[in-house]
């Protein structure tokens, strides 16, 4: 009796025991999360630095018309003009002495009494005003002083200026441009990309969006995104975030931060100072568009524009040369494009460069960008349609 009773308990007794014990691998399995969680939401709490901003969110209304490209645009004030150089005038001889009671005869220079000249045109005014002598001086013929011509022309040249002054540059409203993507990565590939310009009063963000491959399947996605501020000087980043995830590997993150205090940090945490004027792998494109708005004698064929970038892994100056003019055929029509390489001495294996194409007649934005991986890897963005902006 007792041996059947074991017989029959046994099994039901064993798997009672293995549920158990499965229950409870269960159990500490879903407390390591918890606990994991909640660290890893507390880290976040401690250093929120580290977690990306939020993405700002506008609506697009309507899309950008082609125009002329814009006269160059003044950064900041001018600076006041240079005094005018002095005409030279012969000196005149002096006439003969006369006796005491006879009259002085009044010796012409600009102007006489009975026969007046037509006044100077209005830019020439302050010349003739600073060279024209008193009619009761004896020395009309002696120079005077330059610091009455420094002051006529410092007090002229606010008018002046302001009369021939370029527009101040106006950053473009929230701006989102649309890409077709076709390259090569193992294999022909096509997909589709963004980029997207957001200001909101004085802040500013700049995201790369890349997709190659189906949407809902895609291959590859990389996001690069840019914050910071609009300054007198142009984009000044203060955080870079570059998220990559590729099919069957894990999500790859790298982030650089732009301290107050002139110095980056890396992706690796190596910190290094910053350049004047130091953009990242976004940014860059829109501070070409305010660099070729405020000075477009750069974009001279045979000319070139360097601007320091911080990469995930260094600080270094980029140089991109002008090399073409040329026009690409769009889905909305020919655009008129400049065309810059960068100038690389010894890239890096697998080091990403960037060739662009600048419309400017669409503000001097990017309309087509080639990402070269190395000779077998790229990507080539066009631009689909216009550019989308939003209503401010």
């Amino acid at each position: 009796m007792a041996r059947g009773l074991t017989v029959l308990l046994g099994p039901s007794t064993s798997a009672h025991r293995r549920l158990a014990l499965l229950a409870l691998a269960l159990g500490v399995v879903l407390v390591h999360g918890c606990v994991t969680q909640g660290i890893a939401k507390r880290m976040t709490e401690l250093a929120p630095d580290r977690a990306m901003p939020a993405r700002m969110e506008v609506a697009y209304v309507r899309d950008m018309a082609l125009s002329a490209p814009p006269a160059a645009a003044a950064p900041a004030a001018p600076p006041a003009a240079a005094p005018a150089p002095r005409p030279v005038r012969k000196p005149r001889p002096k006439p003969p002495p006369k006796p005491a009671s006879a009259p002085e005869e009044a010796v012409p220079v600009l102007a006489t009494a009975s026969a007046p000249e037509p006044a100077p045109p209005e830019s020439l005014a302050p010349m003739a005003a600073a060279s024209a002598p008193s009619p009761a001086s004896d020395a009309a013929s002696a120079p005077e002083p330059d610091t009455a011509v420094a002051a006529v022309a410092v007090v002229a040249a606010p008018a002046a200026s302001a009369a021939s002054a370029p527009p101040s540059f106006e950053w473009p409203a929230s701006t989102r441009m649309s890409y077709v993507l076709t390259g090569n990565y193992r294999g022909e590939v096509s997909g589709s990309a963004q980029v997207e310009w957001i200001r909101v009063g004085s802040r500013y963000q700049v995201h790369l969006d890349l997709v190659v491959g189906p949407s809902v399947a895609p291959i590859i996605t990389r996001r690069m995104s840019s914050d910071g501020e609009i300054t007198a000087e142009g984009l000044a980043p203060r955080r870079y975030d570059q998220d990559t995830k590729v099919v069957l590997r894990e999500r790859h993150r790298a982030t650089i931060v732009f301290e107050p205090g002139g110095s980056v940090v890396l992706a690796n945490g190596d910190r290094r100072d910053a350049v004047p004027g130091v953009q990242d792998t976004a940014s860059q494109f829109v501070q070409l568009t305010y660099v070729f708005s405020t000075r477009p004698e750069l974009l001279r064929i045979g000319g070139s524009v360097d601007i320091p970038l911080a990469l995930p892994h260094k600080v270094d100056v980029w140089t991109y040369d002008v090399v073409a003019e040329e026009t690409l055929y769009t889905q909305f029509g020919e655009l008129p494009t400049i065309h810059l390489k960068p100038r690389r001495a010894s890239p890096k294996v697998g080091e990403l460069s960037a060739e662009i194409w600048f419309a400017p007649q669409l503000r001097y934005l990017p309309v087509r960008i080639r990402i070269q991986q190395d000779t077998a890897n790229f990507v080539d963005l066009l631009i689909a349609k216009r550019p989308e902006m939003a209503a401010n």
